[in-house]
């Protein structure tokens, strides 16, 4: 198999950039090239830390002969516009969730790659975690019959974690609608086999001070008969990592001193600029960054919270070191290898596209799929009526 490294560029050096960073720096099959932000400091820790170039504006990066592939990590109303750049200068993509903000915008993104003759992907969404992979595979099998129910829950701190003021705006992106519900509904997707004809959501915005949505509960409905509840609070309250061996999001160890960090480290921000600043100082190249050199021991996979697939003959429920399947007569305990590297799933989807050129199932059609029910989610709680997303495709490509 051809392993030579993919020359990749950047486009914003954030919280999504630092969250894919162990990844980048531990998988020899990505070589950082180039970048760009906004914010100066970030782009001097760049070149401090790769001996790369950084660039002034989102053009330039593009127009860098070294450059390969882009990684947009922009804030979510850039996204259509960058990739779309993107692919003029003839780049693959690959773009931070949620693709965009509209589903016109994410058809112009998947028609400019399209017309370019490059690859877009879309991720990370919690979607490409190995346990979800692996169910999706013993459903796939037949074994345990059809999939008819599927019940997801997560309850995290979210909304309390340093804001700008546009993520606490819904019409820019902002909300746990856009940010999260997209990686529980690509997971329930991919479980219930993508074709999702119906959605009847509410949703919650009940602290002023974050005048946004953080909670919401949907009801899904699938083509195929199956239908799916998916539970989402990002209020700090309660934690649903206790649901999951008090491992966290990003497969690290949780200790009962983690609770209500999110808020305590809110309580100095006075204004939204003093927020602003607190998030700046946190993000990569910052005053309080703490740099991912290596990585953590004891390093589980990454999850968004309790999955339970009812199946026919069987209920499935991975975690984050394996699939726990409840059969008929007997509890099963299928485990998987720890994680050598996180997310290399990513990796391995984009690595096949840009250097084997092979079709991806974290595709602008899939994610623009995935948008679609995020955006009748908003309306089904808007107008209190069901909604039938459009543009709903496959798991399977070939289906």
């Amino acid at each position: 198999m051809n392993s030579r490294p993919m020359q990749i560029g950047v486009v914003g050096l954030g919280r999504a950039f630092t969250l894919m960073l162990p990844t980048f720096l531990h998988d020899s099959r990505v070589k950082l090239v180039g970048a760009t932000d906004p914010i100066a400091a970030a782009r001097v820790q760049f070149e401090k830390d790769f001996g790369a170039s950084s660039h002034d504006s989102v053009e330039a990066l593009c127009a860098d002969p070294a450059v390969e592939a882009l990684y947009i990590a922009s804030p979510h109303q850039f996204h259509a516009a960058h990739v779309c750049l993107a692919a003029s200068f003839g780049k693959h993509v690959m773009v931070e969730k949620p693709m965009a903000l509209s589903l016109d915008e994410c058809t112009r993104m998947i028609e400019a790659c399209s017309r370019a003759g490059v690859h877009l992907i879309v991720g990370h969404s919690h979607s490409f975690n190995l346990p979800i992979r692996r169910t999706r595979e013993i459903i796939d099998s037949g074994l345990y019959g059809s999939v008819k129910m599927i019940t997801a829950i997560n309850y995290t701190d979210f909304l309390y974690r340093p804001r700008r003021p546009e993520e606490l705006d819904t019409a820019a992106g902002g909300g746990v609608i856009h940010s999260q519900a997209t990686h529980q509904m690509d997971i329930v997707r991919l479980l219930g086999g993508g074709r999702v004809s119906s959605v009847r959501a509410h949703t919650g915005a009940w602290d002023a001070s974050r005048p946004t949505e953080g909670a919401y509960s949907a009801l899904l409905g699938f083509e195929n008969g199956a239908f799916a509840s998916a539970t989402y609070s990002g209020y700090g309250h309660y934690d649903s990592d206790e649901l999951m061996d008090n491992i966290g999001e990003m497969g690290q160890f949780k200790s009962a001193k983690d609770y209500g960090a999110a808020r305590r480290r809110l309580q100095g921000a006075a204004t939204a600029a003093d927020e602003t600043a607190l998030k700046a100082a946190r993000n990569y190249g910052g005053a309080l960054y703490s740099p991912a050199i290596a990585l953590p021991e004891n390093l589980a996979h990454q999850h968004f919270g309790q999955v339970i697939v009812s199946c026919e003959k069987a209920d499935l429920r991975p975690g984050a070191s394996g699939i726990a399947i409840y059969a008929d007569n007997q509890k099963i305990i299928e485990r998987l290898p720890a994680p050598r590297i996180p997310r290399s799933e990513v990796i391995d989807e984009l690595h096949a596209a840009v250097v084997l050129d092979r079709p991806t199932l974290h595709s602008g059609e899939w994610a623009r799929a995935t948008t679609a029910v995020c955006l009748a989610l908003l309306e089904s709680a808007r107008t209190g009526a069901g909604c039938r997303p459009g543009l709903q495709i496959s798991h399977n490509p070939r289906a």
